[in-house]
C-alpha cells in the first residue's frame, strides 16, 4: 500500500533525521520535506504563540498543509506536550503524538507515547552561577536553552542556545533590564536529543501499527483501542480492577475484536482485589 510513495514529513526542526530512515526501511515510502514550512504558526514551546488545538488536531493541520504544500497523498506530522505525568507523581513527562495520514486510501493512524525520559524544567534565576547549575543539571550544551526577561517590557526572548559564552553572554544583557530572568529547556527536536530519541520510539512504534492489519477488511493500524477490567480475585473470585481483555476496533469497517487474558494471567492476585485487600 505505501512502496514507492512519496511521503512528506510536516517538520522544520530535523525530525527527519530519526524519522525517515524508520519509515523508508519499514514502509518502502521515499521521504519528503517541505519547503518554506514554519510550524511554529500552529503553537510554540516558548509561549510566544500559544497552540489553539489539542495535539492531534494539531499535528493533523501540519500535516496536511505540509501535503498541501508538496502534493503528496500521505504525510506524517508529529506533536509533543511536556509537563507533570498523569499518574506518577513529581514526575515530568514527554506525551508525543505521531500522526500519519493517507487521503489516497482514506486512512489515519495515530501512535501516543508518553515517556518519562525527559529533561523539560525550568526556573528563574538571578546569578550566573544558578545559571550555570541549571544548565549543567539538564544537560546542556548538547540540549539547547531559552532565556527569558522577567518583567522585562521589551519581551525579550532568546531560543537555541548551545554555547556557553553565549549562554552567559545573554543573561548579562536580560539583567540589564530586568533584576530577574527564566532560564528553560528548548523543547524543539532539533535542541532536544532526549525527545529526538523519544520519537525515535513513537516512529517505531507506527510502522508496527501499520503492519497490523485489520482481520475483516485488512486495512492498516488495527490496534488496541479500550480495555475490559474484570479479572477474578483467585481467593474469592470476584472481579478485580484489573484488565481481562483488549479490545481492538478497526476505524474503517468497525470490525471487533476481543483478547481475553493479554497478561497471561487467568486470576488476580488477592492484594489487588477490593474486597480481599479493602
Amino acid at each position: 500500500m505505501f512502496k514507492d510513495r512519496r511521503l512528506v514529513i510536516a517538520t522544520m526542526h530535523k525530525k527527519e533525521q530519526v524519522i525517515a530512515p524508520i519509515l523508508e526501511s519499514g514502509l518502502g515510502v521515499k521521504c519528503i520535506l517541505p519547503e518554506h514550512f514554519n510550524s511554529d504558526q500552529w503553537g510554540t514551546f516558548s509561549g510566544e504563540i500559544e497552540r489553539k488545538h489539542d495535539p492531534i488536531e494539531t499535528a493533523r493541520q501540519k500535516c496536511l498543509k505540509a501535503m498541501e504544500l508538496t502534493g503528496c497523498d500521505i504525510g506524517i506530522a508529529s506533536e509533543g506536550s511536556f509537563g507533570p505525568h498523569p499518574s506518577i507523581f513529581f514526575i515530568q513527562a514527554d506525551d508525543e503524538f505521531l500522526l500519519l495520514i493517507d487521503s489516497k486510501n482514506n486512512i489515519e493512524i495515530v501512535c501516543r507515547e508518553l515517556s518519562t525520559k525527559t529533561n523539560f524544567n525550568s526556573k528563574v534565576i538571578q546569578t550566573e552561577k544558578e545559571l550555570l547549575d541549571f544548565a549543567l543539571m539538564v544537560g546542556f550544551p548538547s540540549h539547547g536553552l531559552i532565556l527569558k526577561g522577567i518583567n522585562d517590557d521589551q519581551n525579550t526572548i532568546h531560543k537555541g542556545i548551545i554555547d556557553q559564552d553565549e549562554l552567559i553572554q545573554l543573561f548579562n544583557q536580560l539583567k540589564q533590564h530586568s533584576l530577574r530572568v527564566q532560564v528553560e529547556t528548548d523543547m524543539r527536536a532539533i535542541y532536544n536529543p532526549t525527545r529526538m530519541s523519544v520519537i525515535e520510539v513513537l516512529a517505531r512504534k507506527l510502522v508496527t501499527k501499520v503492519h497490523s492489519t485489520c482481520p475483516h477488511c485488512e486495512m492498516p493500524g488495527f490496534d488496541i483501542t479500550d480495555f475490559r477490567a474484570g479479572l477474578s480475585c483467585s481467593l474469592c473470585g470476584m472481579p478485580t480492577k484489573s484488565t481481562i481483555a483488549h479490545i481492538s476496533v478497526c476505524s474503517h469497517c468497525g470490525f471487533t475484536k476481543e483478547d481475553l487474558f493479554p497478561n497471561g494471567k487467568t486470576t488476580e492476585d488477592p492484594m489487588y482485589c477490593d474486597r480481599c485487600n479493602p
